[in-house]
């Protein structure tokens, strides 16, 4: 979880800071099985204290990573990868 502001959205979410999930990165990390992955662009979802997100859809894919530790987070995936 990080500390997040959000750049395009609604104004009374705009300019406030607000706790965020990674669901993907630009950046390559390596899993278990030797796989490198990456995605296309950065996104993560607002969430509560509690992990619940604040969103009710998700668009593109989430990583297999982040629906595994964030499990009130993988049914509004599209698609996991």
């Amino acid at each position: 979880m990080v500390m997040a502001t959000v750049k395009k959205g609604k104004p009374e979410l705009r300019e406030k800071v607000h706790p965020a999930v990674v669901i993907r990165q630009r950046k390559s990390y390596r899993r278990k099985d030797e796989v490198f992955l990456y995605f296309e662009d950065n996104a993560g979802v607002i969430v509560n204290n509690k992990g619940e997100m604040k969103g009710s859809a998700i668009t593109g894919p989430v990583a297999k990573e982040c629906a595994d530790l964030w499990p009130r987070i993988a049914p509004n995936a599209g698609s996991i990868a």
